[in-house]
């Protein structure tokens, strides 16, 4: 059976564009390898799936570390609000949280993947289980697909098949492959939005410790602040982890980074240290280790003692000047030592990917074949944490699906 279109991977990227396509009256074919469509989208937001954020298309590209210039056309032709639009006019009613994250009103992935599904369903997009091999070329254009199967004819591809996280969603690489054999240059695949491993022990002692309204800095080997943040963080046996430090991540390319959080970002050296005076008189005949309970966990206070050189039995009211100062360095600026990344199967999003020079940045097109396009996280662009990423898979599908459509079309 001949198709117009064949769109491989049937994540987010890959049902949107199957959707827009087929509404132009595109015969549309949607192969997935996996036995149900969308596993990748049903953990993203832990579960929740958060869909977009809600700010302008600028704002978006503002979150994008990497290539972001690239997706400017694909943002401006489908920003967040027009997202939201999609998903609430078709009966799936969203909401937006703290740092603008929208999410389902409903709490869970389920009801976005439905959504799809039914807005698939109405569109008269064809569905199949199959794993595809190659691309198929005639005359340098793509022409189809081979599967283990079958070969499937169509008039154009679009390629959406993910990056390299979560490899049990079905996420393993083989995009990049068939990109790769029709001669694009793929930039290797790493680990973005993922947790940092950290020297030493102790990460390890304050395992669980989760902080909130903090200041984060990224600074590289020669010292200079290459990321800032605020937020929340989460030490675990390995080292950090937490939405600050995930998108930290994105700017970590060397090694011998360092990661410097402040403790006490609301307050100046000055404040924190009459706060500290005020505790050690409330608190002064309690040992050191029970008098700043109300100013650190209870898990980070030997931390901090240890680091300072500080007796935790020492009396608060026999606390020196320079044991104070030495404190107020530690809360201003606790530093951990970056060994590197986790791996890449337990990233949230996959940096790398298809070369986006090689590819049209309004349409999403092929620069060496035509009729080849690329939608999501196939591209070597990626976001921080926030909703960012699964826009970028909506706007670049957007344009993609558009993009062969309006192509097909104007040829009949």
């Amino acid at each position: 059976m001949n198709y117009n279109g064949i769109i491989i991977g049937g994540g987010p990227a890959g049902m949107f564009a199957a959707i827009i396509a087929a509404q132009q009256g595109q015969k549309v074919l949607l192969l997935e390898q996996n036995g149900r469509l969308g596993k990748k989208l049903l953990i993203t937001g832990k579960g929740r799936c958060n869909v977009t954020n809600d700010c302008s298309d600028r704002e978006v590209l503002q979150n994008v570390p990497r290539n972001g210039r690239f997706l400017f056309s694909a943002m401006a032709a489908l920003p967040p609000q027009k997202v939201k639009d999609f998903f609430e006019s078709r009966g799936c009613p969203l909401k937006t949280e703290r740092g603008n994250r929208v999410f389902p009103v409903t709490d869970r992935s389920q009801s976005i993947l439905e959504c799809l599904e039914k807005a698939m369903k109405q569109a008269g997009v064809s569905v199949k289980t199959a794993k595809v091999q190659k691309i198929l070329t005639q005359e340098g254009r793509a022409c189809g697909v081979q599967t283990q199967e079958e070969t499937l004819h169509a008039d154009w591809v679009i390629l959406a098949t993910g990056g390299l996280s979560y490899p049990a969603t079905g996420s393993r690489g083989d995009g990049y492959r068939m990109a790769k054999e029709l001669g694009h240059t793929i930039i290797e695949p790493q680990g973005s939005l993922v947790p940092l491993e950290i020297a030493g022990e102790d990460c390890l002692e304050m395992q669980g410790l989760s902080l909130r309204n903090v200041g984060v800095k990224l600074l590289n080997p020669k010292g200079k602040a290459i990321y800032k943040d605020f937020g929340e963080l989460l030490f675990t046996h390995f080292g950090v982890s937490g939405p600050t430090v995930l998108s930290a991540s994105c700017h970590l390319s060397e090694p011998g980074c360092k990661l410097v959080i402040d403790l006490k970002p609301a307050l100046d050296e000055g404040k924190l240290d009459s706060r500290i005076l005020r505790d050690l008189e409330m608190y002064c005949n309690r040992s050191m280790e029970n008098a700043l309970t109300d100013l650190l966990p209870r898990s980070m206070i030997p931390v901090i003692l240890k680091r300072t050189g500080i007796d935790p039995e020492l009396k608060a009211n026999s606390l020196t000047k320079k044991q104070r100062h030495d404190l107020i360095s530690q809360l201003k600026g606790f530093t951990l030592e970056i060994t590197g990344k986790r791996p890449v199967d337990e990233a949230i999003i996959t940096s790398g990917g298809v070369k986006v020079s090689e590819v049209s940045p309004k349409t999403m097109e092929s620069k060496l074949v035509p009729g080849l396009y690329f939608a999501g996280e196939i591209l070597d662009c990626d976001g921080y944490t926030g909703g960012f990423n699964l826009q970028i898979a909506w706007a670049t599908a957007f344009a993609a699906a558009n993009a062969a459509a309006e192509q097909q079309n104007a040829q009949c």
